[in-house]
């Protein structure tokens, strides 16, 4: 995946923000007293396991679903990679003004990290190098588990249950859960009584290399994907044979003369940031496949709204249906 790339926030993470935005973390780990209570143990993804005093509270992460994850369950991360792409790309959450960043995700700062007195650093298996190693000699490392075309949501899951158990906040953890389901069944009733139930929706990213534009389709087995399905509509690129998701993210590449092979019917869903810039409206508006496209010419192309995270968590996702929905409505 490109990694420069990203009804309200649910509402169990209400407090979480509210705390995101005074940068405290007094009240993180609501299931135990982080002073009393005692050690936790958990495997990772790479079968190890992680020992700690207690829960979690002084925390660090390199990729930005976890740190999502974290606000959503009320825990304010002391260190984030990349706080000004974060902000970019993922506004469902709000980070303190005194987190401090750790430099890039793929290749944090060891120092900085080994300077904040974390009590554990979340990270994938996409560091670069023996980073994890040298990260090790001073920090607690718990690696999360990255995409899964398999299912998407369960990985997503799998995955706040950890940071959750890690965190000592599984009772957040299932209050997101509950609302996240009541938000999918309440936008399933929502897109049929709109007459939209199983509308083929093709959604993308796109990149202008200068020489040509990429699109880089979410198929039916991305994250993105795994959501729509559930609230009631279909994948548009299951039709066009030859474009499949990669088995982590679900994330599938074509260009304009792909899209000609959509139904003339496609709801053409897409999303990017002011910083990143519109190829649709820029690079391709006066391109005449793009132009002479049936969903173009019917006025059926959307720009989500920015700063969703087409990769992140229930607060991601949440704004995602609520975006559908409106969409078709």
């Amino acid at each position: 995946m490109k990694t420069t790339r990203t009804l309200a926030t649910v509402a169990s993470a209400a407090a979480a923000l509210a705390l995101a935005a005074c940068g405290t973390t007094e009240e993180a780990g609501g299931d135990e007293d982080a002073s009393s209570s005692e050690p936790i143990t958990v495997t990772d993804v790479r079968g190890e396991e992680i020992t700690l005093d207690g829960p979690a509270t002084r925390v660090g992460v390199t990729e930005w679903n976890v740190a999502e994850y974290l606000v959503s369950l009320g825990v304010q991360p002391v260190g984030v990679s990349d706080i000004s792409g974060f902000e970019t790309w993922d506004t469902s959450v709000e980070l303190g003004d005194d987190v401090t960043d750790l430099g890039t995700r793929g290749e944090p700062s060891i120092d900085t990290v080994a300077s904040l007195d974390l009590d554990v650093l979340f990270v994938t298996d996409q560091l670069a190098g023996d980073a994890m190693k040298q990260i090790e000699e001073t920090t607690p490392v718990v690696v999360v588990a990255g995409g899964d075309a398999a299912d998407q949501i369960a990985r997503m899951w799998d995955n706040v249950d950890l940071v959750a158990e890690v965190t000592g906040t599984t009772d957040e953890a299932a209050d997101l859960r509950s609302d996240f389901d009541a938000t999918l069944a309440d936008a399933q009733q929502a897109i049929s009584d709109a007459g939209a139930e199983g509308a083929a929706v093709a959604f993308s990213d796109a990149y202008d290399t200068g020489d040509a534009v990429s699109i880089r389709p979410f198929t039916e087995t991305s994250l993105v994907g795994a959501v729509f399905s559930e609230i009631g509509l279909s994948s548009a690129w299951s039709e066009i044979p030859g474009i499949e998701g990669d088995p982590g993210y679900g994330l599938g590449a074509t260009d304009v003369e792909g899209l000609t092979k959509l139904g003339d019917d496609t709801l053409y869903w897409y999303y990017t940031s002011e910083s990143e810039g519109d190829v649709y409206t820029d690079a391709l508006a006066d391109n005449k496949v793009w132009t002479s496209l049936p969903f173009v010419e019917a006025g059926q192309v959307t720009r989500f709204p920015d700063g969703i995270w087409m990769f992140g968590g229930p607060a991601s996702m949440t704004r995602l249906v609520e975006a559908a929905v409106d969409t078709v409505s």
